[in-house]
């Protein structure tokens, strides 16, 4: 008796032009600011809760490790139709919770419209500029920390 084992391709969700348009967003969002953010994408989320999954997803990628801890995370499940955004402490303490809810019922509104990565983009706009004002880009000590691609899950 012998063990199966297999490695699945991460499924992709988006063209590479869909795709790149959301790294651009990424990239531009984060010339105004020292903060760093990601988006990860699957197919489910194995928690009840997105939220909690986008917490495991948040420290697996080791992104806790800013200087600034301002880091935020952008968690969608395509076929569960689960969002969350989660926001190190960091930045979280500059924006509060409303600022989270706000963000997650614009992202909805075009979510509702299947215009998804329109509602990325425009969800990453609006992050990047929340980090532009707590923590604004400074060229003499300001690099890039984080990667800007996204991250595709299962």
């Amino acid at each position: 008796m012998g063990i199966l084992n297999f490695w699945r391709k991460p499924r992709q969700f988006f063209s590479p032009s869909e795709s790149e348009k959301m790294v651009e967003a990424i990239r531009k969002a984060e010339q105004e600011t020292s903060g760093e953010i990601r988006v990860f994408i699957e197919s489910r989320c194995r928690f009840v809760d997105p939220i909690d999954r986008a917490a495991e997803v948040f420290f697996g990628l080791k992104m806790e490790q800013t200087a600034d801890r301002n880091g935020v995370l952008v968690y969608v499940a395509m076929k569960d139709q689960q969002l969350a955004v989660f926001g190190d402490e960091g930045i979280h303490k500059k924006v509060g919770d409303e600022f989270w809810r706000t963000q997650v019922q614009k992202i909805l509104a075009h979510f509702d419209k299947s215009d998804y990565v329109t509602g990325i983009a425009a969800m990453i706009t609006e992050i990047g500029n929340a980090l532009h004002q707590h923590f604004p880009y400074n060229k003499l000590t300001d690099k890039n920390e984080l990667p800007d691609e996204i991250v595709f899950g299962r």
